[in-house]
């Protein structure tokens, strides 16, 4: 068999072809770099396409004003003689609103969220939060904190790094929205602690 006898079959599959290949995220060259591995979760964060800013300079916070009691009556199951029984024994109690929600009224705000940041915190958009500026935050609370002039609701993350300093920042419960690590230049205060979502369900 002839050289010039034998055809050349060009098959529409495999090989490199045009627009192929893994997409890339940024329009423009990219390039390998290694951080340190305390970074690395940072520059993923800052890395990560962040919905619109959900921190604000301006907020309405109200403060709470308690008039008159709210007593709600419901009833309370006992036991006669320590014996439990097949059918209950009701006695009627009341539980005051004010009191049951509010600890320190002269601290205690309200601010309604505009805001998906917290969602699966179950805090959600007009959503109206109870904030106490008495209590002291510790780490896993929902607070409203104020950086650089600006307020958000997030939770409060504090790590003991191996170096025994603190690294403290601020967690999103919604995936979509990033987590907030605190640059050398920023400035945090911890406005209050979130002790109460107020949501109704219709």
């Amino acid at each position: 068999m002839k050289l010039k006898d034998i055809t050349i079959i060009e098959h529409s599959h495999g090989g490199r072809r045009k627009n192929a290949g893994r997409k890339t995220q940024y329009q423009e060259k990219t390039v390998v770099m290694r951080v340190p591995e305390s970074k690395v979760l940072e520059i993923k964060a800052w890395l990560t396409p962040k919905p619109e800013d959900d921190r604000i300079k301006n907020i309405a916070l109200q403060p709470i004003q308690i008039q008159t009691p709210l007593n709600i009556p419901y009833p309370l199951e006992s036991d006669a003689a320590g014996f439990s029984s097949s059918v209950p024994d009701y006695t009627e109690d009341f539980i005051d609103l004010n009191e049951y929600l509010i600890h320190n009224p002269l601290s205690t705000f309200i601010l309604r969220v505009n805001s998906l940041s917290m969602e699966n915190a179950g805090i959600d958009i007009d959503d109206q939060i109870l904030i106490d500026r008495s209590l002291t935050a510790e780490h896993g609370d929902i607070v409203l904190a104020l950086i650089n002039n600006e307020f958000t609701v997030k939770r409060l993350m504090k790590e003991k790094q191996k170096n025994a300093e603190l690294k403290i920042w601020l967690k999103a419960e919604n995936p979509e929205y990033p987590d907030i690590y605190l640059r050398s230049e920023d400035q945090l205060i911890i406005w209050g602690v979130v002790t109460c979502i107020l949501k109704k369900l219709r």
